[in-house]
């Protein structure tokens, strides 16, 4: 299985590339859209690595594909700048899908 990126930034594309990891550098929000759906297509394609500024650009829609379909596992990362997501944010994940508090 092949992993695959989704950023809006160059430089981490560029890092991931140097580790073996195609991918795009989308700005629009139906830019990433077509991205993903690409994506979803390519049978080979296991994981979409999207970063945390990609991600705000369509979160609804991503999180809805997250939810519905078993392949591929889309995966958000911080960029080079470091994560926009406050210390919480797995704990708060968990507390909005499962409704429980850990």
């Amino acid at each position: 299985m092949k992993s695959f990126l989704i950023s809006d930034n160059r430089d981490t594309w560029v890092g991931m590339r140097l580790a073996g990891i195609g991918g795009v550098i989308v700005h629009e929000k139906e830019e990433l859209l077509e991205a993903l759906q690409t994506a979803m297509k390519d049978e080979e394609i296991g994981l979409v690595i999207v970063t945390e500024r990609t991600m705000d650009l369509a979160k609804e829609e991503i999180m809805d594909m997250k939810l519905k379909v078993a392949r591929p596992l889309i995966m958000e990362i911080p960029d080079r700048h470091g994560t926009m997501r406050s210390e919480n944010a797995i704990t708060n994940y968990i507390r909005e899908s499962v409704g429980i508090r850990i």
